[in-house]
């Protein structure tokens, strides 16, 4: 049964909720080995599940160097997404561990739930349920998306879909990206930008970049000083790129109107006066989780795995 070795599956909603593509795995031979089931493992944890472990089905957690010097027979690591700089690139360089992505897979899930976060920031959703719910008849004069501007931060694959889906409202989208793709130009009212010019249109801005290689905050006090008053933030991609300090003052002063995030620096967060604001938006890590998401990232994932182990 176990006659090519562990795979080790750690993504939540696999160790939860399992998944069909899953028993291609069993049927090629190798036993299944799953983290504590809808929790993100820790470093402890890693070490001990990993070490006979021949592949590695990964989720969002960090992946240190010490993790992969523990896993001696570990030969690769295969993501149920497309993020990777939660893994130490080079010791899994120098160690001859292959890393897989699976591309695109929850691209529309993040693009979905960003319009979704646009809508109830500028709408005040949340805070309108929430005063139904306690019986309180409160109300809070919202803004039209029509004729805004939406600044994107990264016009890669998921930033081109949140693009289509603004421009389809009749919102103006502005976008920026270091390797800018000049052959991206949907119809409607869509431009690219530097940076600065981004900052000074936007009504609304919405990151999906990677981090930044130097380990600094992206949206950072300078950055910040440079967008609109009371302009609406929105962070689907990584925690790393929002100085958490910066964006909390900038919302006490009214400089920032509302903000919704999607990621955190610890999962879950604990006692983040970001999350507690009363303007904030907090989703638990939901982008990619849709039915549609995780079967295309999973299926990606495990091929990935049967593909580089064989």
């Amino acid at each position: 049964m176990n006659k090519n070795g562990k795979i080790l599956i750690t993504p939540r909603s696999l160790t939860k909720s399992g998944h069909p593509a899953l028993d291609t795995l069993k049927k090629a031979g190798y036993e299944l080995v799953f983290s504590t089931p809808g929790k993100q493992p820790d470093e402890k944890e890693l070490i001990e599940l990993l070490s006979d472990c021949v592949g590695y089905l990964a989720g969002v957690e960090k992946i240190s160097a010490e993790v992969l010097k523990g896993a001696g027979k570990l030969k690769v690591i295969s993501r149920n997404g497309t993020g990777i700089d939660n893994i130490d690139l080079k010791t899994a360089k120098e160690l001859n561990i292959k890393i897989c992505r699976a591309e695109e897979a929850n691209t529309r899930g993040v693009a979905e739930l960003t319009i979704g976060l646009i809508f109830s920031l500028v709408r005040y959703i949340p805070f309108s349920d929430r005063k139904m719910k306690e019986e309180k008849w409160e109300r809070k004069e919202g803004i039209e998306l029509q004729n805004r501007t939406l600044g994107i931060i990264g016009c890669g694959k998921i930033g081109r879909q949140v693009a289509m889906m603004a421009l389809s409202l009749g919102m103006k989208v502005v976008a920026y990206d270091v390797i800018r793709d000049s052959s991206f130009l949907p119809a409607g009212d869509f431009s690219w930008a530097d940076l600065n010019t981004l900052l000074k249109q936007s009504d609304i801005i919405s990151l999906h970049c990677p981090p930044l290689k130097n380990g600094e905050s992206l949206i950072n006090k300078d950055i910040i000083e440079k967008m609109k008053n009371g302009v609406y933030l929105i962070n689907a991609a990584r925690a790393d790129l929002i100085d958490e300090k910066a964006v909390l003052k900038a919302l006490f002063e009214n400089k920032i109107a509302g903000f919704a995030l999607d990621v955190f620096k610890k999962e879950p967060p604990v006692d983040n006066p970001l999350v507690l604001h009363e303007r904030v938006i907090a989703t638990p890590h939901i982008g990619g989780y849709t039915n549609e998401s995780i079967s295309r990232a999973t299926q990606i994932a495990v091929n990935n795995l049967l593909k580089y182990l064989s």
